[in-house]
């Protein structure tokens, strides 16, 4: 960042559409906040010695550095009280008068709250334009503060600095946050005039366990000790289904299931799941890599000695090869999350993912696919956005004296109902796998299934 630039950056400031309940008084805090912003300025003009060293601070408060950040708020509360403006009226989507200061020139405006404790639970927000959403209980609600062009600018050119490789003059940008949120950016020729939009996502989830996605009337009440039974035992699993459909979210309870003495791989295009955080003490290694970056590693996955392997968002189709090649070799407890419409049609996506990117049989492709995960997990989104629900769970299989691929749904989910309907099944495979796996945990995966399946759950 030359001198030019960060001159720019800080003159950028346009005053917020917003008023709060007391009316003309956030004109008021406007004009606090040039007079503070014009303080700062006029002080790193003077200390030009330590400039470099100033530009520096900058550039690491912007970014969200907790030191930096602590540094700029008490040089803002020192001159709130040195322009005795302590009363002065500031939005009350702000927690305090020096972080309102802080957020409206330097930080993250009216998009701040959605950082608060007040909306830890939502997973989603957005800027469209001058407007800012939220999701709250499943949809995107419109919040009272708006965000003006300058400051809009102003802020993207902050999160650019997260990732300096990203060229100012790009129309899409995706960096991530000290905290992991992702933030996407779409500008210039792929937006409307006025209608830029910049999107920030989080993973959250309150509790990873069974009971608590049953409490919530995501999957069946009665279904936990079967899960936690099919995950001992280790079968290979797909979570399938649309965004926002609780995917990731199962993948990650799931997982929580997992024996932690174990050493494991996950592979991630986004860093979303923190299993560093849900699994503390297990030796699981967490690869960052895109389409390009796997191609390249994709040997080493392959002749890695780990126990268990999880393709987090399985999106293409060198992905997808390199988990059917793991599983060829004999890897259990595989777990992946894919977008399909129709869990029937999993085998076939994989193959034609596969196939599209490097070649080869579909038909041919699909039996592999088949041949490498034992279960599929169908998740669907309600009419009210904030309801999920397992819709289906599949055991996949190849049958082969007929030569063919098998899907025997073992549960089904009823809308109208708004329960389950269970089936007992399980393939001589499947059988074989648990015995020899886990003849314990097999015996109370049978058990339950056989209960769930007499009581109609």
């Amino acid at each position: 960042m030359d001198r030019f630039e960060i001159e720019k950056y800080l003159e950028m400031h346009e005053k917020n559409r917003g008023r709060d309940d007391k009316g003309g008084a956030f004109l008021d805090f406007c004009r606090l906040c040039d007079r503070i912003r014009n303080e700062f300025i006029r002080e790193w003009d003077e200390d030009r010695h330590d400039f470099h060293n100033a530009l520096n601070l900058q550039k690491r408060a912007i970014i969200g550095y907790q030191k930096e950040v602590c540094y700029f708020k008490q040089r803002i509360v020192d001159c709130i009280d040195r322009l005795n403006a302590s009363n002065c009226k500031y939005p009350q989507y702000h927690k305090t008068l020096e972080d309102a200061v802080y957020h409206e020139i330097w930080g993250l405006a009216g998009i701040a709250e959605w950082f608060s404790d007040e909306f830890i639970a939502s997973s989603s927000a957005k800027i469209i334009g001058d407007r800012i959403y939220f999701l709250e209980g499943g949809r995107m609600k419109l919040k009272s503060q708006t965000i003006g062009k300058d400051r809009r600018e102003q802020m993207i050119r902050a999160f650019l600095l997260l990732s300096p490789e990203e060229r100012l003059d790009k129309e899409f940008h995706e960096v991530y946050m000290l905290d992991g949120t992702r933030v996407t950016i779409f500008g210039g020729s792929m937006t409307k005039p006025g209608e830029d939009i910049i999107i920030f996502r989080r993973y959250t989830v309150p509790e990873y366990t069974f009971e608590e996605q049953a409490a919530r009337g995501t999957i069946p009440a009665g279904s936990p000790p079967l899960f936690r039974a099919m995950a001992r035992i280790g079968f290979n699993v797909a979570f399938t289904g649309a965004v926002r459909t609780a995917k990731t979210t199962f993948l990650s309870t799931w997982q929580s299931y997992e024996d932690q003495e174990l050493e494991g791989v996950m592979v991630e295009t986004d860093p979303e799941i923190p299993l560093h955080r849900l699994m503390e003490k297990a030796p699981i290694m967490q690869i960052i890599a895109d389409d390009d970056k796997l191609r390249h590693i994709s040997k080493s996955l392959l002749r890695s000695d780990a126990d268990y392997f999880i393709m987090a968002e399985a999106r293409d189709g060198n992905a997808l090869d390199t988990v059917l090649r793991l599983a060829a070799k004999g890897t259990r407890r595989m777990k992946i999350t894919f977008h399909t419409k129709d869990p029937v049609d999993f085998c076939r996506d994989v193959a034609e993912e596969i196939v599209g990117s490097l070649g080869g049989d579909i038909d041919n492709t699909a039996i592999r696919a088949a041949k490498s995960f034992d279960y599929i997990f169908h998740f669907i989104q309600l009419p009210n956005k904030s309801l999920k629900r397992l819709n289906a769970v599949y055991e996949l299989g190849y049958d082969h004296r007929a030569h063919g691929m098998t899907a025997e749904c073992i549960c089904k989910y009823d809308r109208k109902t708004d329960t389950w309907r269970w089936k007992y099944h399980i393939g001589d495979d499947k059988r074989l796998i648990g015995e020899e796996e886990n003849p314990e945990a097999f015996d109370e995966f049978e058990h339950m299934l056989e209960k769930l399946s007499d009581s109609r759950n």
